[in-house]
C-alpha cells in the first residue's frame, strides 16, 4: 500500500510592495537562531517560502556580520514549484499504530537569509520568510494552512488529513520555533506560525503519518495551501 501523505504543498503569499513567494537557507552562521531582526526599509515587503524558492543573492549579504538590525541585500523572486511530502506503508504495517516518517522532494536545504545549510534533506521541508515595513513596529503576520478534509485516492476513498503531523527544528536552532510542531486539522484554515514585523523567521518541518487507520489500498493525495497576508 502506498500513501502519498502530503500529496502537495502549495506556496502562496499575500505581499506588500515586492511580489515574492518562497526561499531557502545555507553558510556559516555561528549561534544564530531562526528569527533575526531586520532594519526597516522600503519597499515594505512580505515574503513566504514553503519548500523550494527563488532569491537573488542573500538577504544578509556576503559576508554577513549577523549584527541586527540587518540591512536588506538580495532580491526575492517568484517560484511556482509545488513540493510534496510522501510515505509508503508496507502492507503488513498498515494501521498498526506505528508512526511512519515522511520524506520530501524539496531540493533546498539552505537559507536565502545567509546561505546556511539549515534543513536536512529529504527528511525536512523549509518554511520561512520575512516581513519588512518602512518604520519600526511591533506587529506580526500569521501564516495559515488551508487544509482539505481528507486525502483521496483514485477510487474516491478518503484518509483524514489529521493523520499527518510534523515536528519543527533546524540545524543550530535554539529557543522557540516561529513555525512550531503541529497536526493538520482536517477541513480547516489553521495558523501554523507567525513572522514578526521587521523579522526574518524560519523553521524546518519533519512530517509523520500516524498510521492509525486502515484505508483501502491506493495512492492518497491532497494539497495544503500556505498563505501569509499583511494588513
Amino acid at each position: 500500500m502506498c500513501l502519498a501523505g502530503l500529496g502537495t504543498l502549495h506556496n502562496s503569499a499575500g505581499l506588500i510592495g515586492l511580489i515574492a513567494l518562497i526561499a531557502l537557507l545555507a553558510g556559516v552562521r555561528g549561534a544564530h537562531a531562526y528569527t533575526i531582526t531586520l532594519a526597516p526599509a522600503a519597499p515594505a515587503t512580505l515574503y513566504l517560502q514553503v519548500g523550494v524558492g527563488t532569491f537573488t543573492g542573500t538577504y544578509c549579504g556576503t559576508p554577513c556580520n549577523y549584527n541586527p538590525p540587518i540591512q536588506p541585500h538580495g532580491t526575492p523572486g517568484t517560484n511556482t514549484t509545488i513540493n510534496t511530502a510522501s510515505v509508503s506503508v508496507a502492507a503488513g504495517a498498515v494501521g498498526d499504530g506505528t508512526a511512519q516518517a515522511m520524506t520530501t522532494d524539496s531540493t533546498q536545504s539552505q537559507s536565502f537569509f545567509d546561505d546556511f545549510a539549515f534543513c536536512n534533506l529529504p527528511a525536512q521541508l523549509y518554511i520561512g520568510g520575512f516581513y519588512r515595513t518602512t518604520t519600526s513596529g511591533s506587529g506580526a503576520v500569521s501564516v495559515t494552512a488551508t487544509v482539505p478534509a481528507a486525502l483521496t485516492n483514485g477510487a474516491g476513498a478518503k484518509l483524514p488529513f489529521s493523520q499527518i503531523s510534523w515536528t519543527s527544528g533546524g540545524n543550530g536552532d535554539t529557543g522557540a520555533e516561529p513555525f512550531p510542531a503541529g497536526t493538520f486539522t482536517a477541513g480547516s484554515v489553521q495558523t501554523v506560525g507567525t513572522i514578526g514585523e521587521n523579522q526574518w523567521a524560519e523553521s524546518c518541518w519533519t512530517f509523520s503519518y500516524a498510521n492509525t487507520t486502515v484505508p483501502p489500498a491506493g495512492i492518497y493525495t491532497g494539497q495544503v495551501l500556505y498563505t501569509a497576508a499583511a494588513p
